[in-house]
C-alpha cells in the first residue's frame, strides 16, 4: 500500500432521510449511507479493519464535512476533487477531527470520540468493509 497524505475538507451538500443519509460530493455524484444511524452515546469504535467514515453536520442538517480515516485506497487528487477530506492516525495517537470531535487508532480500530455540547451539529460515524456497512450517530442519550 502506498502512503497518502492528510487532505482538508470542503463542506458538502447533506440530506437525511428516512432511509438513510446522502452526501453529494463536489464532482455531482452522491453516496448514499443506508439505514436509519444507530444512536449510541459519546463514541464508536469501529472493528479492526474497517474504513471509517466521519460525518458532522451544521446546525441546519443540510450541510456536512466529511473525513475519510486512515483511508488508503483514495487518491489524494479524487478526495480533493470530491470535497472528502482524510486524516492519517497513527497507532496509538489521537487527532482531533473538529472542534468537539477525535479520533484515536489503535490496533487496527478506530474509536471516533464526540463532545456534543461543542458540536453545533450531529456526528455521523460510517464503518463498512467488502460484508457490508454499518451507521451511527454518537447522541447524549442513547
Amino acid at each position: 500500500m502506498s502512503a497518502r497524505n492528510d487532505v482538508p475538507p470542503d463542506t458538502l451538500g447533506v440530506e437525511l432521510t428516512e432511509d438513510g443519509v446522502a452526501v453529494e460530493y463536489h464532482d455531482g455524484r452522491e453516496v448514499f449511507y443506508r439505514g436509519v444511524p444507530t444512536a449510541v452515546e459519546d463514541s464508536v469504535r469501529a472493528g479492526p479493519g474497517k474504513d471509517v467514515h466521519v460525518l458532522v453536520t451544521d446546525q441546519t442538517e443540510t450541510q456536512g464535512i466529511m473525513l475519510y480515516i486512515n483511508d488508503l485506497n483514495t487518491h489524494d487528487d479524487i478526495l480533493e476533487e470530491t470535497g472528502v477530506g482524510r486524516v492519517m492516525i497513527d497507532d496509538g495517537a489521537e487527532e482531533t477531527l473538529f472542534q468537539g470531535v477525535s479520533a484515536r487508532a489503535e490496533a487496527h480500530r478506530v474509536e471516533v470520540e464526540a463532545d456534543l455540547s461543542v458540536v453545533d451539529g450531529r456526528v455521523f460515524v460510517f464503518a463498512e468493509d467488502e460484508m457490508g456497512e454499518r451507521s451511527y450517530e454518537i447522541v447524549e442519550n442513547a
